[in-house]
């Protein structure tokens, strides 16, 4: 008798502050009409990544769909970069960079037919201070608006709308910064200091054009002021942000330090206050589901 195949469901229940129950029943009657058994992990923020672990290796999914935010694919990615799972995304947190670089439709229902399709990127994964990176890193203003979200109590993208202003206002930037890359020690000062994998913010901003997921590289951005000119050009795509404004160094690995503690995020994930950060290449990757007609 030929044993049926597993889909897991790894949801987070509070991401984005939305009802998360159409989005299990629908996985549910989707699996069930593609002739797969469907489970289902609701995370609660206690041990998510040794029960998957085990749940993995226990039901040894077909493939894993992820509903959250950057921070819940980035937990569980952690969990299967070593396991050589498919991944799919059913993006539903407050800010989904890692989905708006794969040009992810917002529709659910094309994202579970996009999900079980067979297109698929190797996207390279990055080591930042012991944490699996996918999308983006870094330090400075961002950092602190995720900090200052994650710290209030209003979730969604009105919760990051309330802390933008306090975030500007109350900053302690620009800050010094010493880089260690590509064989060189640069001092650099700057209001953020981004280690980026992808192109854009969730939020859709372009911040590194020339970047691309798998080729075994990445890029540090030092933003050196506030350039309402230049920040709009993110938003339209443009692929020359003017060098006062923004240095880029693509590289393989990095070390940075700040004469003080400065926020860190992790794929959309506050990390604390940091002086010394290093990110450097994963040996892994990760197969994640994307259009048939994605490009990078």
């Amino acid at each position: 008798m030929k044993t049926q195949k597993t889909i897991l469901l790894v949801i987070n229940p509070i991401a984005g502050g939305t009802d998360k129950k159409p989005i299990i029943e629908r996985f549910k009657t989707f699996v069930s009409e593609k002739d797969y058994a469907a489970e289902v992990y609701e995370t609660t923020g206690e041990d998510d990544q040794k029960a998957i672990d085990e749940l993995v290796d226990r039901i040894n999914p077909e493939r894993v769909f992820i509903s959250g935010g950057d921070g819940t694919i980035r937990e569980v990615a952690d969990v299967l970069k070593e396991k050589e799972v498919k991944i799919a995304l059913l993006p539903s947190g407050s800010a989904n960079g890692l989905a708006e670089n794969l040009d992810l439709p917002e529709d659910l229902e094309e994202q579970f037919t996009i999900g079980m399709a067979d297109h698929f990127i190797a996207l390279d994964t990055l080591d930042v201070n012991g944490h699996t990176c996918l999308h983006i890193s870094d330090i400075g203003v961002n950092a602190q608006l995720i900090k200052n979200y994650e710290q209030s109590e209003i979730r969604g993208k009105f919760g990051y709308l309330l802390q933008a202003f306090p975030t500007l206002v109350n900053n302690k930037f620009p800050f010094k910064v010493t880089l260690k890359v590509n064989g060189e020690t640069l001092e650099k000062e700057g209001i953020l200091v981004a280690i980026a994998n992808a192109n854009k913010f969730g939020t859709g901003a372009n911040i590194n054009p020339k970047g691309k997921m798998n080729d075994r590289k990445f890029e540090v951005l030092v933003f050196k002021n506030f350039s309402i000119t230049e920040i709009l050009k993110t938003f339209y795509g443009s692929s020359n942000l003017d060098h006062n404004f923004v240095e880029a160094f693509c590289c393989d690995e990095v070390e940075i330090e700040t004469g003080e503690p400065i926020a860190l995020q992790v794929d959309g994930e506050y990390l604390g206050d940091e002086t010394r950060i290093r990110a450097q290449m994963n040996l892994h990757k990760i197969n994640i589901a994307v259009p048939s007609d994605f490009k990078l």
